[in-house]
C-alpha cells in the first residue's frame, strides 16, 4: 500500500475591517508611532468591534472562504481543528461553533490550546490524522481574538496584538516528496511567571476582584520572553535541518511566528537565513497568536512553488515552541488569484 503524505491543498484568511494603527492608539495610551515601530515592526493591528462576536466569527469567515476557493464537497471534510487562546466559551469548543455554522454533516471538531504554536501543533496533528488513513479532509483554522485579552492601558502590551483568522485545508496524496516532512516540538514549563493571564481559570476564578484589578489581560515580561523565544526557535529549526541533511540553502521560506520583528530578525541572524527568506506581515496585523501562520500562507501564497521547503518555527505562552518542516505542493500563484 503506498504511503500517504498530508498536504496543505488550500489557503484562505480573514481580518476584521477595522484597523487601529499606530497614530490612534497613541491616543489611547502613552505611546507613539516611532517608540512602536522600532521595538516591534508593528505599524497598524486588525480589531473586531462588533458586539457579540468572537474568535468563531472569524475563523468561520476564513473556513467560508477556504471551501469556496478550493471548491470541495463541504461533506468530505472529516475534522475541523481550530487552535486559539480566546474562544468563545470556556465551553463549547469553538471548533464545535464553527463546524455547526457552516453546516458539515460528516465531522468532528475540537480545539487546541497551545498558544502562539497552535497553528503548528494543529496542522502537524492533523497531517498525522491525514497520514494514518482514516480521515480524507481537514480543515486547520488559527484564530484569536486578541483583543479582548489585552489591556489598553499597558503600553508595553497594547501595541503588540490584533484579531485575525488563517485556515488551510490538509489533504492526503500518494505523490512523493512534498507534504509534511518532519517536526519537532518541546515545551518549557518554567514560562508561566513570564507569559500569562492571572485570572479566569480554575485558579483564580473570575469574581469582582479580579476584574477591578484588571486580571484578565494578558501579562508579559517581554525581555525573557525574547530571550527564550529567540533561543527556542532557532534551535528547533536546526534540529530539523540536521536532522535532514539539509542547510539553510535548501530553505526556500521561512515561517515566523509574527510576535516582533526583532524576534523574527534575531532568529533570521541565529540560523544564517537571510531576511528575503523570512516572510514577514506583522507591519499589518501584529500578533495574531494562532492566526500569525496561516495569515502568512494567505498573504505569501503567491511565492509558494511547488517543492518549496518551508520552515515553520513559534514559541508562546507556557513557552512551548517547536518547528515543523514542510514541502510545499501546488502552484501558489495560481491558487492566490481565486482570493
Amino acid at each position: 500500500m503506498a504511503r500517504i503524505n498530508a498536504v496543505i491543498t488550500g489557503v484562505a484568511g480573514y481580518v476584521p475591517d477595522y484597523i487601529l494603527n499606530n497614530e490612534e492608539l497613541s491616543r489611547m495610551v502613552d505611546t507613539n508611532d516611532e517608540w512602536i515601530t522600532t521595538r516591534t515592526g508593528i505599524k497598524e493591528r486588525r480589531i473586531l468591534t462588533e458586539e457579540g462576536l468572537g474568535t468563531s466569527y472569524m475563523a468561520r469567515k476564513a473556513a467560508k472562504l477556504l471551501l469556496k476557493k478550493t471548491e470541495v464537497d463541504p461533506d468530505t471534510i472529516g475534522a475541523i481543528l481550530v487552535a486559539t487562546t480566546t474562544p468563545d466559551y470556556v465551553h463549547p469548543s469553538t471548533a464545535s461553533i464553527v463546524l455547526g455554522k457552516l453546516g458539515l454533516k460528516n465531522a468532528f471538531a475540537f480545539d487546541i490550546s497551545a498558544a502562539c504554536c497552535g497553528f503548528m501543533y494543529a496542522l502537524d496533528v492533523a497531517c498525522k490524522m491525514i497520514q494514518s488513513g482514516v480521515y480524507k479532509r481537514i480543515i486547520v483554522i488559527g484564530a484569536d481574538k486578541m483583543s479582548a485579552i489585552t489591556d489598553y492601558r499597558d503600553r508595553a502590551t497594547c501595541p503588540l496584538f490584533g484579531d485575525g483568522a488563517g485556515a488551510v485545508l490538509v489533504e492526503g496524496t500518494t505523490e512523493e516528496n512534498i507534504g509534511l516532512v518532519d517536526s519537532y516540538h518541546r515545551t518549557d514549563g518554567k514560562g508561566l511567571p513570564f507569559l500569562h493571564i492571572k485570572a479566569g481559570g480554575s485558579v483564580c476564578p473570575s469574581s469582582r476582584f479580579t476584574v477591578d484589578h484588571r486580571l484578565h489581560y494578558t501579562y508579559q515580561e517581554g525581555r525573557t520572553v525574547f530571550r527564550y523565544a529567540v533561543t527556542a526557535m532557532g534551535d528547533d529549526c536546526d534540529v530539523l535541518l540536521k536532522r535532514n541533511n539539509l542547510t539553510k540553502d535548501d530553505i526556500a521560506h521561512v515561517v515566523c511566528h509574527q510576535a516582533n520583528l526583532r524576534i523574527i530578525e534575531a532568529v533570521s541572524k541565529r540560523l544564517g537565513i537571510p531576511m528575503e527568506k523570512v516572510l514577514v506581515n506583522i507591519q499589518h496585523y501584529g500578533n495574531t497568536s494562532a492566526a500569525c501562520m496561516p495569515l502568512v500562507l494567505w498573504d505569501f501564497e503567491s511565492q509558494f512553488k511547488k517543492g518549496d521547503n518551508i520552515l515553520f518555527t513559534a514559541f508562546g505562552a507556557g513557552f512551548v515552541n517547536g518547528a515543523l518542516l514542510y514541502k510545499w505542493a501546488y502552484d501558489g500563484k495560481t491558487a492566490a488569484d481565486k482570493k
